[in-house]
């Protein structure tokens, strides 16, 4: 069955930096998309970002710039690289693909910005 494990996740001041790492397993990781959402409390669950399989990304306006979605397709494993945190980036994120009209989630890591 797909299985999403987040990591990478913790308390850093504005302006810091941290990898997010997603390690799936379950299904053929290199032929599917990968995105990374998240969640601030009292927010919906929003997209961060998006990478294909091959090649290209997309980002949303809110982290263009500060935020590197990248993959390891031997390690089946997706990262998101953040920097120049700022408070607002403050969430849980989570880890998500897509297989036949079906959503599967990772449980989510916290990343708190604060000073």
């Amino acid at each position: 069955q797909v299985q999403l494990v987040e990591s990478g996740g913790g308390l850093v001041q504005p302006g810091g930096s941290l990898r997010l790492s997603c390690a799936a397993s379950g299904f053929t990781f290199s032929t599917y998309p990968m995105y990374w959402y998240r969640q601030a409390p009292g927010k919906e669950r929003g997209l961060v970002a998006r990478i294909y399989s091959v090649s290209g990304s997309y980002y949303a306006d809110s982290v263009k710039g500060r935020f590197t979605i990248s993959r390891d397709n031997a390690k089946k494993t997706v990262y998101l690289q953040m920097n120049s945190l700022k408070p607002e980036d403050t969430a849980v994120y989570y880890c998500n693909t897509l297989d036949r009209g079906v959503n599967y989630w990772g449980q989510g890591t916290q990343v708190t910005v604060s000073s």
